[in-house]
């Protein structure tokens, strides 16, 4: 799964004199969403709409989704963006367009496509990236043994997170969840089962 990052990204475009402007942005709650909604109102005080979709927590597979028409006709708004959400396998994100109404209808069909056309411009503009959900842990480490620790850790792309100096070293880390059990399998062989992972 992948989610725009937290600095908001806009694109627009010009349909039948109705302009529709997309913003997308990452969030960690709904109520965050929300927020972002009511900012891009703030920002565009005459706009006629602005529609929204957000899906929040799709990668631990408990996804949330809000959406919002604003006005315009049931299903041609709030969907529209949900499903470019839905389609792009994006989470944790909102994306609102905002419209300003031209003076010209564009019936149901093209609302639709305009919404949906919004809403995929700002996720083009945004900077995607993954979201890797990690495993964390806490170890305690002869000095000698570091080193070759280091090496292991590196070797599945772990993250070190702290460490203290005493008697031994206690170190704070994490690693792709995906490589957990065969990360922890290789310390247990390297180390003959001395060095003891807790997961945190």
């Amino acid at each position: 799964m992948d989610n725009p990052t937290s600095a908001p990204a806009e694109d627009s475009f010009i349909e039948k004199k109705s302009e529709f402007i997309g913003d997308a942005c990452h969030i960690e709650t709904l109520d965050e969403a929300l927020a972002f909604v009511q900012s891009v109102r703030e920002k565009h005080p005459k706009a006629r709409h602005v529609a929204f979709a957000a899906i929040l927590g799709a990668t631990e597979g408990s996804a949330k989704e809000r959406m919002s028409d604003d006005g315009e006709p049931s299903g041609t708004a709030g969907k529209p963006i949900l499903d470019v959400i839905r389609m792009g396998k994006l989470t944790d994100c909102v994306i609102a367009v905002t419209r300003y109404f031209g003076g010209i209808l564009l019936g149901s069909g093209g609302l639709i496509r305009a919404y949906s056309t919004a809403a995929s411009m700002a996720v083009k503009a945004a900077k995607i990236e993954r979201i890797v959900p990690m495993q964390h842990y806490r170890v305690v480490l002869e000095y000698p043994w570091l080193g070759r620790f280091e090496q292991l850790l590196a070797e599945v792309g772990g993250n070190e997170e702290s460490r203290e100096f005493t008697d031994r070293v206690t170190m704070r880390f994490a690693i792709p969840s995906a490589a957990a059990e065969a990360f922890e399998a290789r310390v247990r062989e390297a180390f003959n089962a001395r060095a003891r992972l807790l997961r945190l």
